[in-house]
């Protein structure tokens, strides 16, 4: 089976929650493992609080049922799991964030109605080829409670929600800094370059006085000397990272230049691929970056086009959603048992492409909505999708080729659009994050025996 994935937030949260299928193929539980396993059902666990946020607590029992989903996700992931001890701190600091968001959110009067989080587990089930019994099976073998990460669902769609109210949608970006960004791509001869980078952040409080500086920048240089010394960096940030990131080993994955913050940039430009950079101090805090990888120097800006096609049945007063996943599973079952793709469409589409086939033509990044786009992309030239479910209704797509074509100016302008407001948003929410996080009433105890 494959990695249930979340496609919500940032790749960095969303991947806090992710939940493994495949234990049918795990290799033999390490000591580690064996201590986060789930209890033998006639064990009583005691519990105690952990973690007191403004009115709300987090129970030792919560803090160690979140620590198995992290710690099968990163197994399944391939890497090292960090010392049990560290581990718990770690999920137990992303928990109390995130209790912080949702009390926010919940004040402030955001929801998430019950049709919303059943659709985003159904389609999180499709993504991995799985029915909504099998899913829950993996969860429970994980030893995750379905309730518990249903509630876990409700609450990532609210900090979503949250996000977009606090931070996003009061992004402005001028026509200036889109300029300055296009400046910037242009004296790369051509093209944007790309980073993949791992870091580590070293949070500072708000206001911090000049001892909780001192005492942020010991652990920093610690973390720095470990690396130097030839610890690995995923291990580095997973025991000494405040970022959202810290239990992925850092990792931000590809960015573009103009994607990263300046600081980052100026840092990593002088650096050859597996080295890392001296302590770098901003606003938040110190930062350490490793470049892994840089790619795209010297190219002309370009994107990919997928040429598809689809069948859509669309959402009607008086048709249930179970219905039309039912008939579009019908109909992609006689595609996949040799049935013509294009004659189904004709017949069965309900999209104004029905007539063509289902034919879409070339489509770019940006020209159908998220759902669709995600699950186009996931496909191999040939492959069908399984049903998505979007706002226009249930599709089955399949990719028919796929192909490299320079960028027009006005792609590059919103290109260079969309990366000044990613960056200033990815800013903000830190910013904004640390402010919530510093006026909230947080007691931690879990040192407390």
């Amino acid at each position: 089976m494959n990695t249930i994935r979340l496609l919500l937030r940032t790749a960095a949260l969303a991947a806090a929650l992710a939940a493994t299928a495949a234990l049918a193929q795990s290799a033999p539980a390490s000591r580690l493992e064996t201590r986060l396993a789930a209890p033998p059902k006639n064990v009583v666990l005691v519990d105690r609080i952990v973690a007191v946020v403004n009115d709300e607590v987090v129970t030792s029992l919560e803090l160690a049922e979140r620590t198995r989903l992290v710690a099968a996700q990163l197994r399944r992931g391939g890497g090292a799991l960090p010392p049990t001890e560290t581990l718990q701190r770690q999920v137990l600091e992303r928990m109390i964030n995130d209790l912080v968001q949702v009390q926010m959110a919940k004040e402030t009067g955001i929801k998430v109605d019950e049709p919303t989080i059943e659709k985003t587990i159904q389609r999180i089930a499709d993504d991995n080829n799985m029915s909504m019994t099998a899913f829950r099976q993996a969860l429970e073998r994980d030893g995750v409670r379905y309730a518990r990460f249903r509630e876990d669902m409700k609450n990532e769609l609210l900090l979503t929600r949250l996000r977009e109210r606090e931070v996003e949608n009061s992004v402005v970006v001028t026509d200036a800094e889109v300029e300055t960004e296009l400046a910037r791509a242009a004296k790369e001869r051509g093209g944007d370059v790309e980073y993949q980078i791992q870091h580590v952040l070293v949070l500072l409080p708000q206001q911090a006085t000049p001892e909780q500086i001192d005492a942020r920048r010991r652990k920093a240089l610690q973390a720095l000397s470990e690396v130097r010394k030839g610890t690995s960096f995923a291990e580095v940030a997973a025991t000494f990272s405040d970022a959202p990131d810290a239990l992925q080993g850092g990792n931000l994955g590809w960015r573009p230049a103009g994607r990263l913050p300046g600081l980052f940039l100026d840092a990593i430009e002088k650096l050859n691929a597996g080295e890392v950079t001296d302590i770098l101090r901003s606003p938040n805090g110190f930062h350490i970056v490793k470049l892994l990888e840089k790619r795209g120097a010297g190219k002309a800006p370009s994107i990919v086009q997928t040429r598809a096609r689809h069948i859509l049945l669309r959402t009607k007063e008086g048709t249930s959603d179970s219905d039309l996943r039912t008939r579009i599973a019908r109909i992609r079952e006689r595609i996949a048992s040799g049935e013509d793709f294009a004659e189904l469409a004709r017949v069965n589409s309900e999209d104004g492409t029905a007539a063509r086939g289902g034919d879409l033509g070339w489509i770019g990044p940006g020209d159908t909505v998220p759902e669709f786009e995600r699950a186009m992309n996931s496909l191999k030239e040939g492959e069908l999708s399984q049903p998505i479910q979007t706002p226009f209704g249930w599709h089955i797509v399949q990719v028919q080729e796929r192909r490299n074509e320079e960028m027009s100016e006005d792609r590059r302008k919103l290109a260079a659009r969309q990366t000044v407001r990613a960056r200033k948003a990815d800013e903000a929410y830190s910013d904004w994050l640390r402010q919530a996080r510093d006026r909230a009433f947080v007691e931690n105890r879990l040192d407390e025996r």
